[in-house]
């Protein structure tokens, strides 16, 4: 019988976190194993539903960031890669011969420097991690430079895809972290790509709102740590994994800092500029972004134990795609969630399906509907000013309610992504809210604003 674990069986301590990193499940049939230790592995249905239906996946995952952080036309398409980065003052990644001149130059370097990134080059560079993780406590780590020579022929023997015995006592601690520096710094783009720029802007904006629902000035941790979990569930496999493998170390290396010096904002600045500055642009570029990235990479290396685990909503979405009722079978049907089968969700949709039902059932149906429907806009009406309100109140306005409020001023539309129109259409977008349920009588918070807690610095 098949299980979805990973076995812990008798691997080394030090290629655990490895494997963790890069083989997210296996799929065990093995029955010797049957007595061994399992770990079962939450995400396994994520997993399965980006490998299997990748279409469906991005929609789910990206209609939840739009829920977190407001994102106009442009930046959403961006984030989609259906249109190129754009920065302020006109400068942008490489284009046109410059390009192919670069290209060029990666297929003269080798498998591993200036390539773009893949799981083979992860594997080499992974050498480096590994004997990093065992001299955490040099002093100046990842600021001292190393011996230029050495570096050299260090990289030499990596492109190669050598194998390097680094407890040789040939190098120093100094002189691979240096190189590890300069292979994010020779990839084509930076580790979380250029789409996801304009995303990582906007979520060190994410602050709390105070009791009057205004926007204050003390970071919501939470709705970071959540945009985060998900925009790192659209990188390119090699990017995710090789980006687990770096925070990791990095964590580790700031735990360490009364030994080396080296805190989490100190190590953010030296890995900022490969981790979310775009390519081929200068400090004076980003501006007053600065600040924003590297205070946004310290964030990451802080809490990188929590970043690479799906949201509680997206494994139930996922789950509810394979193990949920034969009729889940649209994209649609992936907004439902737990609250989802309540049972006043369950009449609605029952009332799609059985059109033998008299005309007097339907509308009281009908009734009820439009009741919990108008007590639905007063409480969205209520809510603090954000991003997610706006969204509700176009989506009430796009069914054209009857005995609704007046509609707020209109305000230029910007593209979004496609949602169904119908009554169920709204039902779905309002019950997949992690911070939303509703019931047939009320609406009701179910995770409330947690106040006056510090920021991430």
């Amino acid at each position: 019988m098949a299980a979805e674990a990973l076995s812990e069986g008798e691997v080394p301590a030090g290629d655990r976190s490895r494997s963790d990193a890069i083989c997210n499940f296996v799929i065990c049939n093995d029955s010797s194993l049957r007595g061994q230790p399992i770990i079962f592995n939450p995400d396994f249905f994520v997993e399965k539903l980006r490998h299997e239906k990748p279409e469906v996946f991005t929609e789910l995952v990206v209609s939840n960031i739009t829920r977190l952080i407001d994102l106009p036309g442009t930046e959403l398409a961006q984030l989609m890669g259906e249109v190129d980065l754009k920065l302020p003052g006109g400068a942008g990644p490489a284009g046109g011969f410059f390009r192919s001149l670069m290209s060029l130059k990666r297929k003269e370097k080798g498998v591993v420097f200036g390539s773009p990134l893949t799981e083979e080059g992860i594997a080499q560079i992974y050498q480096l991690i590994e004997y990093l993780h065992k001299n955490l406590r040099v002093e100046g780590l990842f600021r001292v430079p190393g011996n230029s020579v050495r570096q050299q022929l260090l990289r030499d023997a990596l492109n190669n895809g050598t194998d390097i015995d680094l407890e040789s006592g040939e190098f120093h601690s100094n002189d691979v972290a240096t190189l590890l520096k300069m292979f994010l710094g020779e990839l084509p783009e930076p580790l979380l790509t250029h789409k996801h720029f304009h995303a990582h802007l906007k979520i060190a904006d994410l602050m709390q709102f105070d009791d009057k629902g205004n926007k204050t000035s003390i970071p919501d941790k939470e709705r970071q740590i959540e945009a985060l979990q998900l925009l790192f569930l659209i990188l390119p496999p090699p990017n995710r994994n090789l980006l687990k493998l770096l925070l990791d170390l990095l964590y580790q290396t700031a735990k360490k800092q009364d030994k080396n010096k080296m805190s989490a904002y100190n190590l953010a600045l030296m890995f900022a500029p490969h981790v979310l500055w775009p390519k081929n642009v200068t400090a004076n570029d980003l501006q007053e972004n600065i600040t924003k990235l590297n205070n946004g990479m310290a964030f990451m290396i802080k809490h990188s134990q929590k970043l690479f685990k799906a949201p509680a909503y997206i494994r139930e979405c996922a789950r509810s795609y394979y193990l949920g009722s034969r009729t889940q079978v649209s994209k649609d049907d992936l907004d439902l969630t737990t609250s989802c089968h309540a049972k006043s969700f369950q009449l609605a949709r029952s009332q799609k399906r059985n059109r033998v039902d008299s005309c007097s059932q339907q509308e009281e149906i009908q009734q009820r509907t439009e009741e919990a429907l108008r007590e639905l806009f007063q409480h969205v009406h209520n809510m603090p000013e954000s991003a997610k309100k706006k969204q509700l109140i176009r989506q009430f306005h796009k069914q054209s309610l009857p005995q609704t409020p007046g509609r707020e001023p209109s305000s230029p539309r910007v593209q979004k992504r496609a949602r169904s129109r119908s009554f169920s259409g709204l039902i779905k977008l309002f019950s997949c809210s992690p911070a939303l349920r509703m019931t047939p009588t009320r609406l009701k918070w179910s995770e409330g604003k947690k106040e006056g807690k510090k920021g991430f610095f």
